[in-house]
């Protein structure tokens, strides 16, 4: 199971209805976010989830609509009396970036670990998500981010007792574990059947429209995207700027076929984004235009 709570839909600058940019993720007792914007705490208060058992925050950029609610966040995780290390991973930089911000937010009570990327593609995994970080089209180095949930294959009980496996192990193996028991060595692969289906959310912002975005976003059961603009006199500014229009995003959710597409980071201009998804949906049917403390639950599919 995976929880998915969009925050913030916003991008540049938070309106009196739009926090900026977040997502936050939940599994298997895990919380990861995606981008800390201005406002971050305040959305998860509304949402009711609490920022304490964050342990992974991934940052695509270093503009502040994505990272400048990070010490308010840190100083709330501490008054919480966390105490467990957090795990912040972002483009090269990034341990200089919060040794800066933390100038206002510098003694917390939990050690702060640092994974700078330096490729073009990274995977990466944390806790139970494995996390493949690939690098976007902006103006700054900028990552978008697929987070993946694997799931294993059936456990084979006739299989076990062939191999006369002892069955005091076989919830160890099922959970992946290889275990050396009286001179013989149990692996997974013996009484596990070939993995299934697991679950995949492909996120990315502030970026030109590049094959990679759909690449990461091939049949994931949900794609966050930015639609920065809507308006059709706009389009040159996304090109300078580097940023999409929601058709371009739309564009390449046709090629990518996810579940569902959610547009989001939009510009303060676009007050009412719906106004354009008609024609949206003309290029890719399954798009919806997300707002803030949008939620999915997702779950394996049933076999």
């Amino acid at each position: 199971m995976l929880d998915v709570c969009l925050l913030g839909t916003g991008g540049m600058m938070p309106l009196p209805y739009r926090w900026l940019t977040s997502l936050m993720t939940r599994c298997k007792g895990s919380d990861l976010l995606i981008d800390c914007g201005e406002g971050t705490q305040i959305a998860l208060k509304i949402k009711g989830w609490s920022p304490k058992p964050i342990d992974h925050i991934c940052f695509t950029h270093y503009h502040a609509d994505h990272i400048s609610g990070l010490p308010g966040l840190l100083l709330t995780m501490g008054n919480a009396e966390r105490t467990e290390p957090l795990t912040l991973v972002g483009p090269k930089g990034l341990e200089r970036v919060v040794g800066a911000l933390r100038t206002i937010a510098p003694e917390l009570p939990f050690s702060l670990k640092f994974i700078e990327l330096t490729e073009a593609r990274q995977q990466l995994q944390l806790g139970p998500y494995q996390v493949d970080a690939y690098r976007v089209d902006h103006n700054v180095t900028c990552y978008g981010y697929a987070l993946s949930i694997p799931r294993t294959g059936r456990f084979d009980v006739e299989r076990a007792r062939a191999q006369q496996i002892p069955q005091k192990l076989w919830n160890r193996l099922q959970k992946g574990e290889t275990i050396e028991e009286d001179g013989r060595i149990y692996t997974p692969q013996m009484v596990l059947g070939p993995d299934r289906k697991g679950l995949r959310v492909a996120y990315c912002t502030d970026t030109r429209p590049v094959p990679v975005i759909a690449e990461y976003a091939k049949d994931a059961d949900l794609m966050i995207c930015e639609g920065m603009y809507g308006e059709k006199d706009k389009t040159a500014k996304a090109r300078a700027y580097k940023h999409m229009t929601v058709y371009e995003a739309a564009a390449l959710a046709r090629k990518a076929d996810p579940k569902l597409l959610w547009l989001t980071h939009y510009s303060p201009s676009m007050t009412k984004p719906e106004m354009f998804m008609e024609e949206v949906r003309e290029i890719f049917p399954r798009a919806k235009a997300a707002r803030d403390g949008w939620s999915m639950e997702l779950g394996f599919d049933e076999e």
